[in-house]
């Protein structure tokens, strides 16, 4: 059984209740030794216990996506064929032109949130350059499919995770399609594609988004044969001008980093909650040494870059987790780098995706302005532009508009 799909979750519940239900009808009535006995009961508590423990797991990891599959939470998956040393710029010389199409099948995609909105489609992806043979969910807006935008490009989004995360949380614990799909159609928001690639790409390690020859190629993989995938099988605008990348915790790093280092292949990130040093995150490979460390801090990046990219960065984060790290790179900014930096109080929440799931609509908007893509409608006129007034308190918050009553309380 999947470690997120429902039967697993009903069959747990199932146990729990047995595991309840044992005790209070056999307790008093087990016979024999009093060894045995008490062998026995010791057993039935373990066992509620154990179904217990369980249930809240598999809640909680639904709820967040932590874990995809078995491998990933028993560290045993492993989606590196080969790492060779690509070079600086991730391709090993490739000429990408040059490369035959990648021609990919596409399936419903199962799991918690993945048939709302349209639905979510998943293929499995071997990357020709990284090496990486991983799977990549992929959301189509509603105007894709309309007729008479048979031959309109889309922008795209990449959509990263944090560590340990799932592929798949932007969909099933953040609700981004369900949030965005009702906003494309009426026209507030561009129809972005949406494609999440898996990132938990070696056993037990944050990869930290970045190429470790003999190790992993993580940046290729998603830099590289990940957008050539969808701009082979998709009407997807070329980069960089069309392609944008966001994500949250270390995701939010990766996504920072992605588009300094890249800005050839991205225009635009979103990072929620991150960090630029890699040590934010312990167990990334890419904070082992110091080189490493560096070569993947976004800020080291923007300020040895030999001239300022055409990047634009939307950084939220509160004390502590992620602001902090956003000024940093507004303070080293110069144009045409541009850098927005979004002040969430503590009373938001904390470092989960209840703070999160709130930004996804205000990320997107701001993304809509930044990428110069057009928000179209899906078969009938283009309401009034207007904020949007979806999301309650927490969503505010995360916008930015309590920036004046928060502004006393920055550090």
């Amino acid at each position: 059984m999947s470690l997120t799909g429902t039967p697993f979750l009903c069959t747990l519940v199932v146990l729990s209740v047995v595991a309840l239900a044992l005790p209070l009808a056999l307790w008093t009535r087990i016979r024999g030794p009093r060894l045995l006995r008490t062998a026995a009961r010791t057993l039935m508590l373990l066992f509620a216990q154990g179904t217990a423990v369980a249930l809240v797991f598999t809640l909680v990891n639904n709820a967040n996506g932590l874990y995809d599959d078995w491998a990933d939470l028993l560290g045993t998956g492993d989606h590196v064929e080969q790492a060779a040393d690509l070079g600086a710029d991730g391709t090993g010389g490739i000429a990408l032109k040059r490369l035959p199409p990648v021609r990919q099948t596409f399936e419903p995609a199962a799991g918690p949130g993945m048939r709302a909105a349209g639905g979510v489609r998943v293929t499995q992806l071997k990357g020709r350059v990284s090496g990486v043979n991983a799977e990549v969910y992929v959301w189509l807006p509603p105007q894709y499919d309309d007729p008479a935008y048979r031959h309109h490009r889309f922008p795209v989004v990449e959509l990263l995770p944090g560590y340990p995360g799932s592929a798949k949380a932007w969909f099933g614990s953040l609700h981004a399609h369900e949030q965005l799909e009702p906003l494309m159609r009426d026209g507030r928001i561009a129809p972005f594609i949406l494609v999440a690639p898996r990132t938990n790409l070696l056993a037990g390690v944050d990869t930290g988004c970045a190429n470790i020859p003999g190790t992993v190629n993580a940046d290729s993989w998603l830099s590289i044969d990940v957008p050539k995938m969808v701009m082979d099988n998709f009407r997807a605008r070329p980069a960089p001008g069309g392609w944008s990348v966001a994500g949250y915790s270390a995701g939010a790093h990766c996504a920072a980093k992605l588009a300094v280092a890249h800005p050839d292949r991205y225009r635009a990130a979103v990072s929620l909650s991150g960090y630029n040093d890699p040590i934010g995150e312990r167990g990334s490979l890419a904070a082992r040494t110091p080189a490493l460390r560096d070569a993947n801090n976004p800020c080291l990046l923007l300020a040895r870059a030999p001239s300022p990219p055409r990047i634009a960065l939307y950084l939220s984060g509160q004390p502590r987790d992620g602001y902090e790290a956003g000024r940093a790179l507004e303070r080293i900014a110069k144009a045409p780098t541009t850098v927005h930096v979004v002040y969430v109080p503590k009373s938001a929440g904390g470092h989960t995706m209840a703070l999160w799931r709130p930004q996804v609509v205000p990320a997107f908007a701001w993304l809509t302005q930044q990428t110069g893509a057009r928000p179209v409608t899906a078969g009938r006129a283009a309401p009034p532009r207007s904020p949007s007034t979806a999301g309650a308190r927490p969503a505010e918050l995360a916008s930015g508009t309590a920036w004046r009553a928060g502004a006393a309380r920055r550090p």
